[in-house]
């Protein structure tokens, strides 16, 4: 159990407390930093040096052993506890208790009408690219068209959203003057990432490549994932803008079958055409199908139709249609490709109110007040 920790940053901190690499860590998502968070690790290590741990705000229960392996394709689903705070109505003015339960059960009734009970549109959150600093995809972006250069710049220097001083002026200066000993002063102790990727080009001028294997694997990954994800959602908001339904399929779609653990099952997938539409549509009713969008790769198949349209306008517009998606300077990073559900499921959602916090207990962020295009009320 996690407090207010970052995942990678987490695993850093562990991997060195326990003398073993970084890639001896596994874990199966990537978890919000402001949260109290709960998951599985998998650490290739010794129980008894895994059990005389002992850092802030982390707890570790030690399951048992295992051989196995987990990863971002293990990971099956997540319950969440969420506060929402400072609710306000679209002018500004605040919501009293009850009006902002009443907004909750309205946008509930909206989307069970849209799109059909306990389904909401399958987005990929803001996490997967940086909430505060979208930049993973950015990064991504360069790393696939082999530009490592730019990709270590760009997750060195780019401009964040109402970020720390110090970090502010550190990528400041890296974008007047690249990468410099100065540099590497100014970079707070916590932007590690940061840090190790400026001392390996201080000693190893113009290995980007090299800086850029600086960051942890997983994150490495998730650079091409941001990538693919951006035109997956544009995909999504390109069909709910269209009116075309998401839940059920339309000619030319392609459909995944879902698994007894309700996942899809992307390389079954099969194209929804005028002699089979009835029967797909009955099952993507029933919840033994789903409609799928792209999360391209070198072996990219789009929908037809319609749905192709929306498809291909959506990578065409990435600026990613001329890449084969093959990372030559680090082959792990490659990607075929693969299909995500347009649509997901939940259960057991309830609402209710909970108690008035002290201001001096929400941070500094409640206390500055909302920012330019934020819409909440403190």
């Amino acid at each position: 159990t996690l407090t207010n920790w970052e995942t990678n940053k987490f695993c850093n901190n562990l991997a060195k407390r326990l003398g073993i690499s970084r890639n001896r860590i596994f874990f199966a998502g990537t978890k919000d930093k402001r949260a109290v968070t709960q998951q599985i690790f998998i650490i290739d290590a010794t129980q008894h040096k895994i059990a005389q741990i002992d850092m802030p705000d982390v707890e570790i229960e030690i399951l048992g052993r295992t051989h196995q392996k987990i990863g971002f394709g293990n990971h099956r689903g997540n319950r969440f506890t969420i506060v929402v705070r400072g609710c306000c109505h679209s002018d500004g003015t605040p919501m009293t208790e009850e009006e902002a339960l009443a907004e909750a059960e309205l946008i509930r009734s909206e989307l069970c009408q849209s799109l059909g009970e306990g389904v909401f549109p399958n987005w990929i959150g803001p996490q997967r690219f940086g909430s505060g600093r979208p930049v993973t995809a950015e990064v991504g972006k360069h790393v696939l068209t082999g530009d490592f250069q730019q990709a270590v710049h760009t997750y060195l220097a780019m401009e964040g959203i109402n970020e720390n001083t110090e970090v502010a002026k550190f990528r400041k200066h890296v974008r007047d003057n690249g990468v410099t000993a100065d540099a590497l002063e100014l970079a707070p102790s916590w932007l590690g990432f940061e840090s190790r990727m400026i001392e390996h080009l201080l000693n190893n001028h113009d290995d980007f490549v090299g800086a850029f294997k600086k960051l942890p694997n997983n994150l490495q990954l998730m650079t091409i994932h941001a990538a693919q994800s951006i035109i997956f959602n544009q995909s999504l908001n390109r069909r709910l803008a269209s009116g075309l339904p998401i839940s059920e399929p339309i000619e030319g779609d392609l459909v995944g079958r879902i698994d007894e653990k309700g996942q899809l099952n992307a390389n079954t997938c099969v194209m929804a055409e005028s002699r089979n539409l009835p029967r797909i549509t009955r099952n993507c009713q029933l919840g033994r199908l789903v409609t799928t969008g792209p999360l391209p790769g070198s072996e990219i198949y789009v929908a037809g139709g319609k749905s192709r349209d929306i498809e291909l306008s959506a990578i065409n517009d990435s600026g990613l249609a001329e890449i084969d998606w093959s990372v030559e300077e680090i082959p792990r990073l490659s990607s075929k490709g693969t299909r995500r559900a347009l649509v997901s499921n939940f259960s057991d959602l309830y609402i209710d109110t909970v108690p008035i916090a002290l201001s001096e207990s929400l941070g500094e962020r409640w206390n500055m007040g909302p920012s330019e295009n934020s819409r909440w009320h403190p």
